[in-house]
């Protein structure tokens, strides 16, 4: 039986990356006969842009006629030019600069459609901390850090991050960040981060003689977190807009951003169709070593996955295990005689149940816990298993309704006590009901938990974007990614079917035969 698994795992594995790599090299067949010469040529195509960002509001207001696509990081956006979902990608111009150097198959149409300046944000109510940066800053632009900074990252394209000496003596300072920004100012190499900004905050974090934390986060989730005190302060790139004075304080601007757009070479109509880079000709095992070289082992990317994985099982482990234990409670509470008791499990379950994760996971996170200084990964698990019981509580309710109502009445009438008849003759054969449908939920669980990005926890799925962010390879890290999780799903179906054998000696009996060898 293992054998048969583990070929059909393999076998499966193959087929995927195989049909990646089909796409990968021949991309989505689509008419680009028009060739683009200016940025009106764009005016009725396909724009990619970053959710939230300036970017997306200009090619809204600018490009009415267009079909915007807009995307959570950057990677994707160029993920989807490379594999011709979108016509151009229109972002910051200094990021794509920082990709063009190291991929020949983009360039850009219009480089500088606008600049805008770029602050650091800050809690509306944390007016010391703003003064302090705004200090800071003048601060290095008249001894030449700065320019030395400009120069280095934005100019030269480094990507080795200096050595910064910091005290740590005073407290700590939380930066929300966004790791796969991408270069000159954001992203992961070696499994830290390095960058513009990252270097800004460290120098910052020790003038300030603080212990430097980031929270990695989605962008749409920066000014919500700031503004609810999550974390102090905001470096990402944050174009200084009249509409997010709103809700937060910028700090002075510490660089004018440039956006620009950028299509596939062979799009442009200056471009030699003889030096059209042949993708097709490289073999598939060079391909799928090549993908595997770069995603896993340069710059100990596989290290990432491990620590992402560890929070996905914690995450799915503890909120399995409060879910069940809060379900439990839910349950007895429904079924209780005490009409208050039922009605306020009854509206739980309904909320729970009508609200979409994702929004309950930021409800928890920033509304919720706004006042409190909680762990991300400690609100991930509550609001995860408050939703598992929901769920389990009914669960539950239905395998105990579900066993005939004599064998109560002949329990209590031998003796035991309705306490007694319940853990010794009920309980068992609920347990034997539940487990196939609480096995699903538990699976459930773990794929649900690949949301946890958004309120800036580093789990598996946020491993392979920031892999992606790096290598802008469009189907090798998701890939893995869902091959991993279903590796630990089967895991996890094989362990509750065990469970479920132990229980039911019959079941056991059933398993035994089925496996037994007939000569």
């Amino acid at each position: 039986m293992k054998k048969i698994l583990a070929g059909i795992l393999c076998g499966l594995l193959c087929f995927i990356v195989f049909i990646s790599y089909r796409v990968k090299v021949y991309g989505a067949q689509v008419d680009n006969s028009q060739k683009f010469t200016t940025a009106e040529d764009i005016k009725n195509k396909r724009i990619g842009v970053l959710l939230g960002s300036v970017q997306d509001d200009y090619a809204m207001k600018h490009y009415p006629n267009a079909t915007i696509l807009q995307y959570k990081s950057v990677s994707d956006v160029v993920v989807a030019l490379k594999s011709k979902k979108i016509d151009a990608a229109f972002y910051t111009r200094e990021t794509m600069m920082e990709i063009l150097r190291n991929d020949k198959s983009m360039e850009f149409l219009e480089k500088n459609i606008y600049e805008n300046p770029i602050g650091m944000g800050f809690n509306k109510n944390n007016t010391k901390l703003l003064e302090d940066f705004n200090g800071f800053l003048k601060k290095i632009k008249s001894n030449g850090v700065y320019d030395d900074m400009v120069k280095r990252w934005i100019t030269d394209g480094s990507q080795s991050m200096p050595k910064i000496v910091n005290k740590e003596n005073n407290g700590t300072l939380v930066i929300g960040i966004v790791s796969d920004k991408g270069l000159p100012f954001t992203t992961v190499k070696d499994g830290k981060m390095v960058g513009f900004d990252v270097e800004m905050a460290q120098r910052f974090a020790a003038e300030l003689g603080k212990k430097l934390v980031f929270s990695d986060m989605e962008f749409g989730s920066l000014i919500a977190a700031v503004s609810a005190n999550k974390i102090d302060m905001i470096t990402s790139t944050l174009v200084i807009t009249e509409e997010r004075k709103k809700k937060i304080n910028f700090s002075d601007s510490y660089y004018k951003l440039g956006a620009g757009i950028v299509v596939l070479k062979e799009n442009l109509a200056k471009y030699d169709a003889e030096t059209k880079q042949e993708v097709g000709k490289q073999s598939f095992i060079k391909s799928i070593g090549d993908s595997f070289y770069n995603n896993i082992i340069l710059e100990n990317r596989y290290m990432l996955i491990i620590d992402g994985l560890k929070i996905t099982i914690i995450i799915a482990s503890l909120a399995v295990i409060f879910g069940t234990i809060l379900g439990m409670l839910i349950c007895f509470m429904r079924m209780s005689g005490n009409s208050f008791l039922s009605n306020i499990a009854s509206v739980y379950i309904a909320i729970l149940r009508g609200t979409p994760m994702l929004v309950f996971l930021m409800l928890i996170f920033y509304v919720f816990f706004a006042s409190v200084n909680i762990d991300p990964v400690l609100a991930a698990v509550i609001a995860f298993g408050m939703n598992f019981a929901a769920y389990a509580s009914e669960m539950f309710r239905t395998a105990i309704l579900s066993i005939d109502k004599g064998q109560q009445e002949a329990g209590i009438a031998a003796g035991f006590t309705k306490i007694e008849t319940f853990l010794y003759i009920i309980m068992p054969q609920a347990i034997k009901q539940v487990l196939p449908v609480y096995k699903g939920e538990v699976i459930s669980v773990l794929k649900s938990t690949s949301i946890v990005g958004y309120i800036a926890v580093q789990d598996l799925t946020k491993a392979g974007d920031i892999i992606r962010s790096r290598t802008f390879d469009a189907f090798f890290p998701l890939i893995m990614v869902a091959i991993i999780y279903f590796v630990i799903s089967w895991l996890l179906t094989v362990l509750l079917d065990y469970m479920g054998r132990k229980i039911d000696p019959r079941s056991r009996k059933r398993f035994k035969n089925k496996n037994k060898i007939i000569y």
